[in-house]
């Protein structure tokens, strides 16, 4: 089983700090989000640590679905641009978030998610051209983001031809039972986390109201051969949850 932390949760050490931190407790696999300070990294920092990488596509800032052209080809530039980044970092995965509703975009919404559509079409075909895997993430529940419910964003990958990156917190929020978010054979990449079910908390596993039990059980039938990238808000609760995956993997 692979075994991954983020950037989230150590974010804004260095880098070497933070790869050191994982290469201390024997984790392979890093997902870096590639803003600021991760938005350029030295090689040479990267070739002395044995680490692997994935990149997540800028949270801060951006909307795929803007309805300001502007805005939108911007947005569009820095998902390409981390895509650009992958491959520099020897990383062929990365994770992309959906657009959101414009503030002024409720009474045009079936423009907003045509732009939506068309400039994750324009991600996809880039990065299918330079061969990275674009695994695009279901969203919490929060008002305005776009693909929160995993049936939705299963049709939308199915038109698009690209992978999902199944946030099992962001799955939970939106209701989505641990025996049923593994239904999607277009799954390439898991963020973990938990929550006690009322909104997206980025707690340590073990802590909150998702049965990890069943989770782990349906990661083995799926035969899910991909990265658990352990997604959580502090250092404390990396530590809790590789502990809580180690001991649920000796089950």
């Amino acid at each position: 089983m692979k075994i991954g932390v983020s950037t989230l949760a150590l974010y804004p050490q260095p880098l070497d700090r933070v790869l050191e931190f994982l290469e201390e407790r024997n984790v392979h696999y890093c997902e870096i989000i590639n803003e600021y300070p991760y938005h350029e990294i030295d090689d040479d920092l990267l070739d002395s640590h044995k680490v692997k990488l994935t990149v997540h596509s800028p949270l801060s800032d951006i909307n795929l679905a803007s309805h300001n052209q502007a805005i939108r080809n911007s947005s569009i530039e820095e998902v390409k641009k981390s895509m650009d980044r992958a491959v520099a970092w020897n990383s062929d995965l990365v994770v992309v978030h959906p657009g959101c509703m414009p503030i002024m975009g409720k009474k045009i919404e079936e423009k907003i998610l045509q732009y939506n559509l068309e400039s994750l079409l324009e991600c996809a075909t880039y990065a299918y051209d330079i061969g990275v895997y674009m695994c695009v993430e279901n969203m919490p529940v929060i008002e305005g983001l776009l693909y929160q419910d995993l049936n939705e964003l299963n049709c939308l990958l199915e038109e698009i031809n690209v992978f999902m990156t199944l946030d099992v917190g962001h799955a939970h929020n939106s209701g989505f039972s641990s025996e049923e978010m593994f239904d999607y054979p277009l799954i390439k990449h898991v963020h973990l986390s938990d929550n006690d079910g009322t909104f997206d908390q980025h707690n340590a596993l073990g802590t909150g109201s998702i049965d990890f039990d069943s989770l782990f059980k349906n990661i083995e039938e799926a035969s899910y051969d991909g990265i658990l990238m352990v997604e959580v808000k502090n250092p404390q609760d990396i530590l809790q949850s590789l502990d809580y995956i180690e001991k649920m993997i000796k089950l």
